[in-house]
């Protein structure tokens, strides 16, 4: 459509410039009087037709409509000319306003006309399925029987929503004529085959123009763009109606939601507001209830369980009681399903007393040179190790320590052991701790295997070894027993063979299995602090598989495992049952013996190892009970207290030098541990041992720079060892020294006192008759009434007749003068002795 469509005698259009809006003005009121003029333009849009297809015709608003207008020369393709709106004076708004109400009675029309084909397509098809089945029917009465193939039913006619603007929507069904345009005629929406949505109310059309008119500043954007004429809902509308919405489906505004009952789990002790979250009532509703009980208390102090259960039974909920201690992870053992045990590697403890080749046997075994590494040539750790025999079998092996003074890793050991393997030298016989693991095994509860250990020289003596075990209940198979032995040469490599079948045989017999896949439990064999890797514990497995990553407690500490390193010092990712690793990750350095669990998440962990380490803080800062008696027998105790502090390189060798030094305390002196502890010397070990003027005991560690310049600063005596036997040697000459020498008294002689004289003006004389020994001047002297001392004394002056002298024996009188004593009556007993002093030894 152009400027020329009025002039139809032309038969070229002239040229120009096509003019594609109209101008207009809207009038914008706002507050206090004030209005505002502003030029719009309505911008037409163009239409995009197909090849061949007709341009729609525009439809005028309701107005007598013009003549029609002479086509132009004939062309191959008539086009219909569109008829030109006629001039009116309705504004943007009402121009849009009529758009869309043209467009709803199209999409209405276009919908209806869908619903009318569909109806008559499914009319159709009943019809057509009705006379197929008659005439099925009456053929299968002549006998011949025609099944016709059903036709494929009609496809839905799908309901078009597309309005398209300022043309009328031509419908797919071409044979139906486009009905004329007419005024808006109400007519219902088909029901969709779909749920049911809410219908949107149609606004008349001066609501529509109200709406528009309060919708704000209008925009050239907003008056040429017609499909989002409106203003759109502002974010706070639409939380109202969506509220709105969510309390008309819950049944009204005014109906209150229904009150939901909980369990409500109660420890010994809770805060208020605490109970009121797990309640889920109001900390202020849970006060006023107290109020109402005559407990004057805030949300934020704390409850006994009996007020709380109060409390939930008064506001309908119910109680579940729970303790302190159900935090903690409970020590007893479930029995793994039978179909899910898998076989495992036996655990085998070499034990035995002090140089009889423990350490020297593994060694043969794994084929290394632990010996050459160890301090004094004797085992002061215990290790872990892996062996894999000819055969393929994997046998798990651990080495303890044979001094005296670990006596705590030789019962640790046989408590993680299958099978312990009790090594005896044959030419030294059995010893102190030969038969302490003995009796460790025989508490422990597990199967010995007797190794009779340097076969190879020549005082050896198999068969006097297996006898003298016969002392401790010890019987061998060679003497009709049911404990194995074998004669083995650790240095020569002899028999080793015949070692590990009979190590194989009883590990058979034991039918070793565990589960695999459960979560971890292993036990701490050792623990350390590792100067660049932080606490690292080495564990076994005791069934489970410990992988990386997972959360743990072990003891008072708990972590997450950040690395696994076998005995080889390769890193692994997972540990099966019965094999010895180290792992990394802890948050201290635990105790040895403790056991290790894993745990579902971090905070599990956290909780338990917290519950744990105030346990112990408790049990460490109870008061025993005392009584009269025990307060005045401190009062008198005079002992001397020797205080140290210990630092080690393993727990397990803390734990023994604690036990050595405690084992050294008498009725003079007592040892005071103050610290205990593993790991480097640091500059708080050094502050307080210069407090406490204790010596620090240094087990294979040493001090840091800093701690280094604090201990030759304050002058605090440090001491260093390697060998725990020079330690306890050398810590009992340190408390000989305090206590200082030893004083022996040795009675020289005996006189009794006949008569007593004056001497001087305020000294007295005694008469002696010596009837004992002799008396002599300068020595020491108590004199005793009735078996009662009076005094102890020194004798100043002896005399016989009128001359000093220095010694009167037996049977001769004398005369003398006590120091710092006239207490002496007739009757009296003088005794005379020396005091000798020895060094103390402990």
């Amino acid at each position: 459509m152009s400027d020329n469509d009025e002039q139809p005698t032309r038969t070229r259009k002239p040229l120009g410039l096509k003019r594609a809006v109209d101008a207009g003005e809207v009038k914008q009121t706002f507050s206090h009087g004030r209005t505002n003029k502003v030029a719009v333009e309505v911008k037409r849009r163009r239409k995009l037709l197909k090849p061949g297809e007709a341009a729609p015709v525009e439809e005028a608003a309701p107005a007598p409509a013009p003549a029609p207008v002479p086509a132009p020369a004939p062309a191959p393709t008539p086009k219909p000319v569109a008829k030109k709106a006629p001039v009116s004076n309705e504004t943007a708004q009402e121009r849009v306003a009529r758009l869309q109400r043209e467009a709803e009675e199209d999409r209405l029309r276009s919908a209806e006309e869908a619903r009318r084909r569909d109806e008559e397509a499914k009319a159709r098809a009943i019809d057509e399925e009705k006379q197929r089945a008659e005439a099925n029917r009456e053929a299968e009465v002549s006998g011949e029987v025609e099944v016709e193939p059903a036709p494929p039913a009609p496809a839905p006619v799908e309901e078009s929503a597309a309005v398209v603007e300022d043309a009328p929507v031509v419908a797919e069904d071409e044979a139906t004529p486009t009905p004329a345009a007419r005024r808006f005629t109400p007519v219902a929406r088909p029901e969709p085959k779909r749920p049911e949505k809410k219908k949107k109310e149609q606004k008349p059309a001066g609501k529509i123009e109200d709406d528009r008119r309060r919708s704000g500043k209008l925009t050239v954007n907003r008056a040429l763009n017609e499909d989002e004429g409106a203003r759109a809902r502002s974010l706070a509308a639409l939380k109202r109606a969506r509220e709105k919405e969510r309390r008309m489906q819950g049944g009204g505004s005014r109906k209150q939601r229904e009150k939901q009952y909980r369990d409500v789990v109660v420890p010994e002790a809770i805060t208020v507001q605490e109970l009121a979250k797990r309640m889920g009532e109001k900390g202020a509703d849970l006060v006023k209830a107290l109020f109402n009980m005559d407990m004057m208390v805030t949300v934020n102090q704390t409850i006994d369980q009996d007020t709380a259960e109060l409390l939930v039974e008064e506001f309908g909920h119910t109680i579940q009681r729970v303790s302190d201690s159900d935090v903690d992870i409970k020590a007893t053992t479930d029995q793994d399903p039978e179909e899910t045990l898998r076989p495992r590697p036996p655990v085998v403890t070499i034990m035995g007393h002090v140089d009889h080749g423990k350490t020297s046997l593994l060694d043969a075994l794994r084929g290394t040179d632990v010996v050459k590494g160890e301090a004094g040539g004797i085992t002061q750790h215990i290790g872990s190790y892996q062996v894999t025999t000819k055969d393929k079998q994997v046998i798990t092996f651990l080495d303890t320590p044979g001094h005296a003074a670990f006596t705590e890793m030789r019962a640790r050991g046989a408590n993680v052991t299958d099978i312990v393997v009790l090594v005896v030298a044959a030419d030294d016989g059995i010893m102190p701790q030969t038969i302490e693991a003995i009796k460790h095994t025989k508490a422990a509860g597990v199967p010995m295997i007797v190794a009779i250990n340097k076969i190879d020289k020549p005082e050896a003596n198999a068969q006097k070894i297996r006898e003298r075990l016969l002392e401790h209940e010890v019987v061998v198979e060679a003497m009709s027993g049911d404990v194995q032995d074998v004669e083995i040469s650790a240095k020569k490599k002899t028999n080793l063979d015949g070692l590990l079948e009979k190590i194989a045989l009883q590990a058979e017999l034991l039918e070793l299995k565990a589960r695999p896949d459960r979560p971890a439990e292993a036990t701490v064999i050792e623990a350390q602090l590792d100067k660049g890797r932080g606490p690292v514990a080495t564990v076994i497995v005791t069934r489970g598989t410990l992988k990386l990553g997972d959360n743990f407690v072990v003891g008072a500490e708990s972590g997450k495992v950040r690395a696994i390193v076998n005995d080889q010092g390769k890193q692994i990712k997972e540990a099966g049952p019965s094999m010895p690793v180290e792992v990394l990750g802890l948050g201290g350095v635990p105790g040895a013996g403790e056991q290790l669990a894993v745990v579902e998440n971090e905070q599990r962990a956290r909780e338990v190892a917290a519950y744990r380490r105030e346990k112990a803080t408790e049990k460490r800062t109870a008061l025993a009970p005392t009584n009269f008696d025990a307060m005045f027998s401190s009062m008198k105790n005079d002992v001397v207290e020797f205080p140290v502090l210990v630092k080690a390189d393993v727990q397990g060798s803390a734990e023994a030098i604690v036990t050595a030094l405690h084992a050294l305390s008498n009725d003079l002196i007592k040892v005071r541990v103050l610290l205990s502890g593993v790991g480097a010397i640091t500059e708080s070990d050094v502050t307080l041992a210069a407090a406490s003027k204790a010596p620090i005991i240094g087990f294979n560690v040493r001090p840091n720079p800093k701690a280094r310049a604090l201990v030759a600063r304050d002058r605090v005596e440090t001491k260093y060892f390697d060998v725990i036997y020079h330690l306890t040697e050398e810590i009992a000459k340190e408390m000989a020294g305090e206590l200082g020498p030893e004083k022996i008294e040795h009675v020289v002689g005996r006189a009794e006192v006949k008569q007593v004289f004056p001497a001087g003006k305020r000294d007295k004389a005694a008469g002696l008759l010596v009837i004992e020994g002799a008396i002599r001047k300068g020595l020491h002297a108590r004199l005793t009434r009735e078996d009662v001392i009076v005094s102890k004394t020194i004798i100043q002056s002896l005399r016989r007749f009128k001359d000093d002298v220095d010694e009167v024996r037996t049977g001769l009188e004398c005369g003398v003068v006590l120091e710092d004593t006239n207490d002496i009556k007739p009757g009296d007993t003088l005794e005379v002795f020396e005091v000798e002093e020895r060094e103390r030894v402990l």
